[in-house]
């Protein structure tokens, strides 16, 4: 694929229009949907009505805050069609969470939202550099999972051509890179890394394959794991953001040009920050949690959806609209440990920058006594280390965990592939083995 950087006639016009145009639809767009939630979903009648609020109090986009928070406790506490805002029979697909923990989360959609959503994937592909034909592999795990048909639709969109792989079976994955020359790929970060290694136990070269461009998302990851990732295979690394709860993959995503964070699609999802403590809207810039307003969808709306995850608004630059900065962690998996919070993004960064240690990781919570404690599990990027050599890296590693992060930990070096390995997306990052009671 020949990288082009778009010109302003490859762009929609709403990724040039001016701040005034771009927010003047966001208001137009949000009258919609909160009327469209109010008269269709009994619970948000309810909660406006309990919060004092009706959707003709929207004057302005700040009038949002005096609106009442959605939380997937609501997703699940109206399992599984409660929130939708149409008739059953209008919804043309449903996708779930993978309910870890409880009942899982459903969403659906109408034509009209699969239509919008295969949308804002395409615009993302293209803003990664992808053009029409164009070959794009996709390793996001097919079905429930928003991830591989969100890429799917979007790549055909497009008028790229799809390698539905789907994830698992990394010898073939690599097998088919090799045999079809995608010069794309969707799939989480993690598991680029499990195909990475795979191309290399093969006795190949990633970075001597054909792809050009990596699209990642699905899970956090960072600047470092990045600069991992473009180095081994050879590749622009971008990242793509999205949520099934808001629509799935194609929320936000980054421009090639630029690599400075996802660009939110704020014709279609309006962002706000917010102080997770006290739930009060912070100014662009500061770092909180990301809570999201749909406005265009018509099966599920969806008003200010607290994602959990902590980031900033950061202004435009390649396209008209905001974009968010790198995640630093979730306001609901923040480990605390003896006082101290801990988010495992900070312990990857630390990792990352040893040279001898592999980009995996996985951290094991347990507790001795009354008192909490954490073990991070590394891996060796090389077999044949000597002892000595394995526990002054261990040693390395702790003192830097302590120094940057605050607390103490156990290290443990593990050989290379001695951490588990995911097979179909998101690496298991923590494990906690602390008595439920």
């Amino acid at each position: 694929m020949v990288q082009r950087h778009p010109s302003p006639a490859d762009l929609e016009p709403i990724e040039r229009a001016s701040r005034d145009e771009v927010q003047a639809l966001q208001l137009e767009r949000l009258r919609w949907t909160l009327r469209h939630a109010y008269e269709n979903v009994p619970h948000y009648r309810a909660a406006f009505d309990a919060a004092g609020v009706h959707p003709e109090d929207l004057e302005s986009l700040a009038d949002l805050a005096r609106f009442p928070f959605t939380e997937k406790k609501t997703l699940r506490d109206n399992y599984p069609f409660g929130l939708f805002a149409v008739p059953r029979e209008q919804v043309v697909r449903v996708h779930a969470s993978s309910g870890t923990t409880g009942k899982p989360t459903v969403v659906g959609y109408t034509q009209k939202d699969i239509d919008t959503w295969a949308g804002v994937v395409a615009r993302s592909i293209r803003a990664a550099g992808g053009r029409p034909g164009d070959m794009v592999h996709v390793a996001y795990g097919y079905g429930l999972f928003t991830g591989g048909l969100g890429a799917h639709y979007g790549a055909e969109r497009l008028g790229c051509t799809v390698v539905p792989m789907s994830g698992g079976q990394t010898e073939k994955q690599v097998q088919l890179i090799c045999d079809f020359q995608p010069s794309i790929i969707m799939v989480t970060p993690s598991y680029m890394l499990n195909i990475i290694e795979e191309f290399q136990r093969q006795g190949l070269d990633p970075a001597a394959s054909s792809l050009k461009v990596g699209i990642f998302g699905a899970e956090p990851w960072t600047d470092a794991m990045r600069r991992e990732i473009e180095q081994r295979a050879g590749i622009d690394a971008v990242d793509i953001y999205g949520l099934s709860e808001v629509m799935g993959p194609g929320v936000a995503s980054e421009c090639i040009e630029s690599k400075d964070g996802p660009v939110i699609w704020e014709d279609h999802f309006y962002p706000e920050i917010i102080d997770p403590d006290t739930g009060e809207v912070l100014p662009d810039g500061a770092e909180g949690e990301l809570v999201f307003t749909s406005l265009t969808k018509e099966a599920l709306p969806i008003i200010r959806y607290r994602t959990r995850d902590l980031t900033r608004l950061l202004p435009p630059t390649s396209r008209s609209m905001r974009r968010m900065g790198r995640i630093t962690g979730r306001s609901d998996d923040m480990l605390i440990i003896r006082g101290v919070n801990v988010f495992p993004s900070q312990i990857e960064e630390l990792i990352l920058k040893m040279p001898l240690l592999a980009p995996q990781y996985q951290l094991v919570l347990a507790r001795e006594g009354h008192l909490d404690t954490l073990e991070v599990l590394g891996e060796l990027r090389h077999p044949g280390l000597p002892q000595d050599s394995v526990d002054a890296l261990c040693r390395e590693l702790q003192h830097s965990i302590k120094t940057y992060v605050g607390v103490t930990t156990r290290v443990s070096l593990l050989p290379p592939q001695g951490i588990e390995r995911t097979l179909t997306g998101k690496a298991r990052r923590v494990v906690d083995r602390r008595p439920k009671h």
